[in-house]
């Protein structure tokens, strides 16, 4: 599908209305981005006609750009605030890092694959500048630019990497997929205080796992 065809601009305004609004999300930041954002974009030309759908969008061998839903309460769930500053952990190709640029939000975006970097940071600069891209090791984060008021890990994860952990301004937030082995995953909200970083359950989910991510060394909470 020609990604300019209006028939993906109106498979926007659907998802959103089908999708995220259903879904609790009412933020009235989070609708206008994701009615804005050409998420068709965001996904290899031979996948835009199902950008849309209510499912994870492959963008690589190990990869997928997590279903809109999902991303839409992660970031309803962590608050974000124009100003603050964020790290979007395997990044991918920049989505929900231009989402939440496009919230006022100063944005790291670490991604690991060489290719999906460059991609994410070649529509950054067009869609949201305010995104910068930067390639590393997922689980060590960025230290350079820390601490984040917010982390954003775009994907699942078995447990929660504590070099993340480490990165957060004390009132900070980490917003994930949580999935342990054998248990239910949940969409989990983690703020961080001067006792350490306390997680609650936001909502029942289950997206792709980060393989990065899987051997990540484990937080106890």
């Amino acid at each position: 599908m020609d990604r300019s065809s209006p028939d993906l601009a109106q498979a926007r305004h659907r998802m959103v209305d089908t999708q995220v609004r259903p879904v609790q999300v009412s933020d009235p930041r989070i609708i206008k981005a994701m009615r804005e954002v050409p998420r068709e974009r965001f996904v290899p030309a031979d996948r835009a006609a199902i950008a849309y759908a209510d499912i994870g969008v492959p963008l690589a061998a190990s990869r997928v750009l997590m279903e809109p839903r999902i991303i839409a309460r992660l970031l309803q769930s962590a608050v974000p605030l124009g100003g603050e500053r964020a790290l979007v952990v395997a990044a991918g190709t920049g989505y929900s890092a231009v989402l939440l640029a496009r919230l006022g939000l100063s944005v790291l975006a670490l991604e690991q694959d060489p290719a999906l970097a460059a991609l994410g940071a070649a529509l950054s600069k067009e869609l949201a500048p305010a995104v910068r891209f930067v390639t590393g090791a997922l689980r060590d984060g960025f230290a350079d630019a820390a601490p984040y008021d917010l982390i954003l890990i775009d994907g699942a994860v078995r447990t929660l990497p504590d070099a993340l952990a480490g990165q957060l301004a004390i009132g900070g937030r980490l917003a994930t997929v949580l999935w342990p082995q054998g248990k239910v995953g949940s969409g989990v909200l983690a703020e961080h205080s001067t006792l350490g970083l306390r997680a609650r359950q936001q909502f029942d989910a289950s997206t792709p796992l980060i393989p990065e991510l899987l051997a990540a060394p484990r937080f106890s909470f």
